[in-house]
């Protein structure tokens, strides 16, 4: 965890004053170059955002908030942020949901801990999802559908460590894809650029995707790889980067070895790259799907993030799911 940690207490001074429109079509300025003459992409990117992923069901019509929405809707987050960080502690129960407490508190973090943003960082979109028009997921196919009842039967089993998900694992960072998307925590990546080679390294558990840009073939079908299989190249100043042979076991929204992803990084501005990602997965949604994640540059250097260490989740859970099943053989008279 780095120094966004303090975050619930610094949004506090900056309230909501800042209402930020949406990504301009044309540059505000130059965007920097490299010494080859392409587009500079390189920094740490910062992409918490209060946008959700889904547009809600109540504004299925709306596209964009005003900017009075918006700055009632910020200040609703840093209110939030304000009443959960001085909300007495709660312990969670055993059996129950720890990731979700009681009056919208986080569950087994306090707040301290967690770093969603409270800006509509880029734009006034009700969602990031920009494609479908009406800002939601496609409908899932019935093996998608199959996958995901699966999915959540394992988790309430906790038998073994293979019923968790890649990020609870320490494999695969939650946001970090890919495709990279806001969430709770450690929304951040730093990205590297060659003439010939982009490497993107995501704070969220480590994972350093290499990209080459050179126009090398890609692994064989039957290579598959937690990230997938990457290459990239370059479309006028947008980097495009398409990925295949993902491995389905790492449980990304319940998606296959089939699915495809494409990647594009447009830097706008000196501040802004602008990350836009579709995914193609025939065999879990009725049709592909576009989300747009506004980045904003980051200062600071981006610091290890330690999953592994101290985890003790794993045992923990699977500690008490055998306490369960005690219990239960014991109730049961075995």
């Amino acid at each position: 965890m780095n120094r966004r940690i303090i975050t619930s207490l610094s949004v506090v001074a900056l309230g909501a004053a800042i209402v930020l429109g949406a990504v301009p079509a044309a540059a505000q300025s130059d965007p920097p170059l490299t010494p080859w003459g392409k587009p500079d992409l390189m920094g740490v990117w910062d992409f918490r955002s209060i946008t959700p992923m889904q547009r809600p069901e109540d504004l299925v019509d709306q596209e964009f908030l005003t900017e009075e929405e918006v700055a009632n809707r910020e200040q609703e987050a840093v209110d939030r942020e304000i009443r959960l960080f001085n909300r007495v502690a709660q312990r969670t129960v055993a059996g129950a949901n720890v990731d979700r407490g009681t009056e919208g508190a986080p569950g087994s973090y306090n707040n301290f801990w967690l770093d969603r943003g409270t800006n509509y960082v880029g734009t006034r979109r009700t969602s990031l999802i920009i494609d479908p028009p009406d800002g939601r997921y496609p409908p899932m196919t019935e093996g998608g559908e199959r996958r995901a009842a699966h999915t959540l039967e394992e988790r309430s089993k906790a038998d073994w460590t293979t019923n968790f998900s890649s990020g609870v694992r320490c494999i695969l960072g939650f946001n970090a894809g890919p495709p990279m998307n806001p969430s709770a925590y450690n929304n951040n990546m730093q990205l590297f650029q060659t003439p010939d080679t982009v490497v993107i390294v995501t704070e969220m558990v480590q994972t350093a995707r290499v990209v080459p840009l050179d126009g090398r073939p890609g692994l064989g079908s039957d290579i598959l790889q937690w990230s997938g299989d990457s290459r990239g190249h370059w479309d006028g100043d947008t980097l495009v980067i398409e990925t295949t042979n993902f491995d389905a076991k790492r449980k990304w929204r319940n998606t296959t070895n089939g699915m495809r992803l494409t990647e594009r990084l447009t830097r706008v501005d000196a501040e802004t790259l602008v990350y836009e990602f579709t995914v193609d997965d025939p065999e879990t949604w009725t049709g592909s799907w576009t989300a747009e994640v506004p980045m904003q540059l980051n200062p600071d250097d981006m610091f290890e993030y330690a999953c592994h260490e101290g985890n003790y989740s794993m045992p923990v859970m699977l500690g008490g799911a055998r306490v369960q099943e005690a219990e239960g053989e014991a109730a049961a008279g075995r």
